[in-house]
């Protein structure tokens, strides 16, 4: 909706606004700024029916972009939308020259460790976007929030448990303002979709369920490579050429040659990546082209979260708000097998969730891999016959929320009708739920109130990157797989308190090392309490 105001009031607000920050010192700028209202300070125009961000250099916050490539390129590209952004960082050097050389990043600083970049211009950043590689989302959010810097951090918000309730306890401890790369909570039909849920139009719930086609990388057993094996790999390559008249020390030449040629490309690559700001808070690990970087790092434990952290973020946005999905009491999974070091190709998950003031006690039910789904019974009972890829049910006594979009932003009600709703549309920049997603922290920061922004660290995506990745705590129990690549039987059950991030029955599970992925340890030249 649009922000309306006098024009003659706003013209002399704007001037006021210029001339105090014409004069004022640095150090007092970002505070001016989260003191200013949304209309008194001027900082709005009107513009039809949505509202509009003004474009004058005076009044665009300053931002900095950590991971400009892959997700982080629409981040970067968003948050210019609406900002100076006058540093970049990505490990990736070809990503950042790239990056740097579009028009709105031109007169950014480059940097390569994020580090450097917070150290150099943190006191005057207003707003960081942070989209690197899962591990390094909380690491990079945390530095930066304890700097006074406003966030907007990629799904999944953290790798671990216990940094997602650490990064809302810091955006409360600071008031800085947050936002998580959750862009359907920025669709004004999965915000309807919450409130008819929410109404009771399907009666007292059941169960819930959520299905994705990913992993759209690789997952699964024996991944690693490193240059032993393929000096193997290359010796049995050989063994297929040589014949009686090949010598040992022939066998051994060839094989020599295809190692240090493996060897070359690796050197090459890495002039490109800064493969230690890679690894960051990570165990160290040798690097291999393409294995790790760029986009398959969501399919290894020490670097991302699976599937589950990659959609559930996603597709959780509705059922998570509408059902009080939070602070689960157990959780169980079977896989597809896996090596303790890359996640398996597919798994299902059960999560239990205690009855709230406002419901019973319900399961939630996780699938992952495409063809992989709730059993067919499910949906029959609401005349589904044909189920998408990917989705979301929800089901109640009287009828059931059936969604086949990712975000929740297509869906419709089963054996009931829709209710009159009340709900907070979003506002409409007129490029997308993402574009919107990004302008709402900007909204939030200039007028001061973290809670503008709905996926927000401390209201919403602390608490809802908590549950999701609990899940993996049952998929790390759940490491035996059936045979030829089928689903195992249920693994190790983990017994919950959320209230103190601890698992209950630790001291029965045959399982190790489960507690690792609740709280990492970070290695020197990083923070983490």
């Amino acid at each position: 909706m649009a922000v309306s105001f006098q024009p003659a009031a706003a013209f002399l607000s704007l001037i006021r606004s210029l001339i105090l920050e014409a004069i004022m010192p640095a150090s007092t700028r970002r505070s001016f700024l989260e003191a200013s209202t949304l209309a008194g300070a001027g900082y709005f125009v009107a513009a039809g029916s949505r509202t509009a961000w003004s474009n004058s250099a005076n009044e665009r916050m300053n931002v900095a972009c950590i991971g400009v490539g892959g997700k982080g390129g629409s981040d970067s590209d968003n948050a210019a939308l609406f900002g100076n952004v006058i540093a970049i960082c990505d490990v990736d050097r070809g990503t950042l020259e790239s990056k740097g050389k579009s028009e709105k990043f031109k007169d950014a600083e480059r940097f390569t460790d994020y580090r450097e970049l917070l150290a150099k211009h943190g006191k005057n950043i207003d707003i960081c976007t942070i989209s690197t590689p899962d591990h390094m989302h909380a690491p990079a959010t945390l530095e930066a929030m304890r700097l006074g810097i406003s966030c907007y951090t990629q799904k999944p918000l953290t790798r671990t448990i216990y940094e997602a309730r650490l990064l809302a306890a810091v955006a409360k401890e600071t008031g800085v303002c947050t936002q998580m790369g959750n862009q359907g909570t920025a669709l004004d039909s999965s915000r309807e979709a919450i409130a008819q849920i929410k109404s009771g139009v399907l009666g007292t719930l059941k169960e819930v369920y959520a299905w994705s086609n990913r992993p759209v990388w690789a997952q699964g057993p024996g991944r690693r490579m490193n240059v032993r094996k393929y000096q193997t790999q290359a010796m049995a390559e050989v063994d297929g050429q040589e014949d009686a008249e090949t010598t040992a020390e022939e066998v051994a030449d060839i094989v020599g040659d295809l190692v240090k040629a493996k060897q070359k490309e690796i050197a090459k690559a890495l002039e490109k990546v800064d493969w230690k700001a890679w690894l960051g808070v990570a165990p160290a690990r040798e690097f291999w082209p393409g294995l790790y970087h760029s986009f398959q790092h969501r399919g290894w434990w020490d670097f991302g979260t699976g599937a589950l952290g990659d959609m559930a973020c996603h597709q959780l946005t509705v059922p998570y708000a509408a059902c009080g999905l939070r602070d689960p009491v157990s959780v169980v999974a079977k896989t597809t097998g896996h090596d303790f070091d890359s996640f398996p190709a597919s798994s299902i998950i059960t999560f239990e969730f205690p009855a709230t003031s406002e419901r019973p006690a319900i399961p939630f039910w996780w699938y992952d891999r495409k063809g992989n789904k709730p059993p067919a019974e499910v949906f029959a009972k609401w005349g589904i016959e044909k189920v998408s890829d990917s989705g979301v049910l929800v089901v109640g006594e009287k009828g059931a929320f059936y969604s086949t979009d990712d975000y929740c932003g297509k869906y419709e009600l089963k054996g009931v009708e829709k209710v009159t709703v009340d709900f907070e549309k979003a506002e409409d920049q007129g490029k997308g739920n993402d574009v919107n997603n990004m302008f709402e922290l900007f909204r939030a920061k200039r007028a001061g109130d973290p809670t503008i922004a709905k996926s927000n660290f401390i209201d919403r995506a602390g608490p809802l990157t908590e549950t999701i990745l609990l899940g993996n705590l049952a998929v790390w129990a759940a490491a035996k797989g059936g045979s030829n690549g089928a689903m195992g039987d249920w693994g190790e059950k983990v017994e919950w308190n959320a209230k103190d991030l601890k698992v209950t029955n630790l001291d029965q599970l045959k399982t190790p090392h489960v507690a690792d992925l609740i709280k990492p340890t970070y290695p020197q030249g990083y923070r983490l309490d």
